[in-house]
């Protein structure tokens, strides 16, 4: 399974999130779109948003930190 969160440094929601994989043990890549500008055209292209957190689990987009979401991409 691959993980990855597109965030930034300031977004209170992209903490909330990284949070969430921590203290679950689950393994993610953070990729801060504020300091990489190639990353942050890969999260638009990838989800059509600009607004952050963007995960990724798989082949699954999630917008936002949203927990339901994350917890049935993850079940499976």
């Amino acid at each position: 399974m691959t993980i990855k969160i597109y965030s930034t440094p300031t977004c209170p929601w992209c903490v909330l999130a990284k949070q969430y994989f921590a203290k679950k043990n689950i393994a993610f890549e953070d990729i801060d779109v504020s300091a990489n500008q190639a990353k942050a055209q890969e999260m638009v292209e990838v989800s059509g948003q600009m607004g952050v957190p963007v995960i990724t689990i798989d082949d699954q987009i999630i917008i936002g930190f949203d927990q339901e979401k994350i917890e049935q991409a993850l079940n499976g």
